[in-house]
């Protein structure tokens, strides 16, 4: 899940931190175990909150044993100080905290600006499924600027149409049969894209990594994204992208960027059988550019963990 907090208030702060604590709550194996978790979630955003000076964005992830919280700025980068403080000093516990109470905390700057600072809480899951739908605190609908003379273009009306299917199944039915819906989604239309693909390259069998690259950047091409490759391997594709299709919308609703991940982990998977699709670096979360490495081979790669894993039961054969 994920949220914007803009502007950062000490107020709008407290209240996802409430909401952050009574998820966990709600589904830890034991509620003792938030305790320390609250701490460290209140300590990330009145850091944020203090020193950012602009929008934050927040995501808690739990698809594996431990949920792991990220918050990101646009603040100016620093280097941590993780020794224990003066007992005399009034200031410079927070980051220390952190480390004590979370099982694993990494901080590093964004490559153009800000920091991304990541913390595993100490919390178990028991065996549920989730139905927490997150706050809605910013409308997606075209703005007025949009309209021209005959009223909103297609583009503007489409992307809010996604936007809000995706919000409707949210508020019905939670959080976790959105992003399947959206996952399924998208690899049926990467499906549809690929096959379109096949037949302007004539090619048959199972694509290459360099085809499956070409594959990506074209269709993204077509809805006015600028994805092009960094790398390309038999193990994995590196790509940026210096333009989302959702434009500025994407910023208030960083759950868009699982359509990119499903229609990129779809393709990949009937080609490979699995694959892994790792969202690096994005501009829903303040990036100047996405990053988006999809993992051809997870089972020999060691960054697999926390990406979103696809699987193919009738993949492409080979020629």
């Amino acid at each position: 899940m994920d949220w914007l907090v803009d502007p950062p208030t000490a107020g709008a702060a407290s209240a996802l931190r409430t909401e952050l604590s009574s998820f966990l709550r709600r589904h830890a194996a034991d509620a003792a175990e938030v305790s320390d978790a609250e701490v460290v979630i209140a300590e990330l955003l009145a850091n944020a909150v203090e020193h950012a000076g602009g929008p934050i964005w927040v995501s808690l992830v739990w698809t594996e044993a431990l949920p792991v919280l990220t918050v990101q700025d646009l603040g100016p980068s620093f280097t941590p100080d993780l020794s224990p403080p003066a007992v005399t000093s009034p200031r410079g516990r927070g980051l220390w905290l952190v480390s004590q109470l979370a099982k694993d905390l990494a901080v590093e700057a964004k490559r153009s600006r800000g920091n991304r600072v990541q913390a595993t809480l100490a919390v178990t899951r028991r065996s549920e499924s989730s139905f927490d739908p997150p706050r809605r605190l910013i409308n997606p609908l075209p703005t007025l600027e949009e309209a021209g003379p005959r009223g909103f273009p297609r583009e503007s009306f489409l992307r809010a149409l996604v936007v809000e299917l995706s919000r409707a199944v949210t508020d019905t039915h939670g959080p976790l049969a959105s992003e399947e819906a959206v996952a399924r989604v998208g690899a049926t239309i990467g499906g549809q894209m690929e096959d379109e693909f096949r037949r302007a390259r004539q090619i048959t069998g199972r694509l290459t990594p360099e085809q499956i690259a070409d594959c990506y950047v074209r269709l993204k091409a077509a809805i006015d994204g600028d994805f092009y490759p960094i790398s390309i391997s038999a193990d994995r594709i590196v790509l940026g992208n210096r333009r989302c299709p959702f434009g500025d919308t994407v910023r208030h609703s960083p759950a868009l960027c699982r359509m990119t991940s499903s229609v990129f982990g779809g393709i990949a998977a009937r080609n490979r059988g699995q694959a892994v699709v790792l969202l690096d670096e994005r501009i829903a979360v303040g990036d100047p550019e996405c990053r988006v490495t999809v993992l051809l081979n997870p089972d020999a790669g060691d960054r697999s963990a926390g990406g979103h894993r696809y699987r193919a039961d009738d993949p492409v054969a080979e020629d």
